[in-house]
């Protein structure tokens, strides 16, 4: 996915967004109402989603998302999209919108 796919639609929370990199990272800043997804979450995420809700992996530059993201869809999530460019290339664009 797009980073200005994703953008455009943050404000209707269209998108479950979940955030694969390290906690000091995400503490640091991350996109608006993403989820912190970590091996200690994981389970109670899994418990807890909605299986058919678009859901949208970021990682640091796009590449760990890819395989986070098959993980997913092997776990029966439906519709799942890693983000192109990662958290660094949402910065650089849109540095208004990072969360802390």
């Amino acid at each position: 996915m797009q980073i200005n796919q994703l953008h455009e639609s943050l404000s209707d929370n269209t998108y479950v967004v979940v955030d694969i990199r390290d906690p000091a990272s995400f503490q640091s800043g991350h996109i608006p109402n993403s989820i912190h997804l970590t091996n200690e979450s994981l389970p109670d995420f899994l418990r807890e989603a909605d299986f058919d809700a678009p859901v949208v992996v970021c990682c640091y530059h796009g590449h760990s998302s890819q395989q986070a993201a098959q993980f997913l869809i092997s776990q029966d999530f439906t519709d799942v999209y890693s983000l192109d460019g990662g958290f660094t290339q949402w910065q650089a664009e849109y540095p208004s919108d990072v969360s802390k």
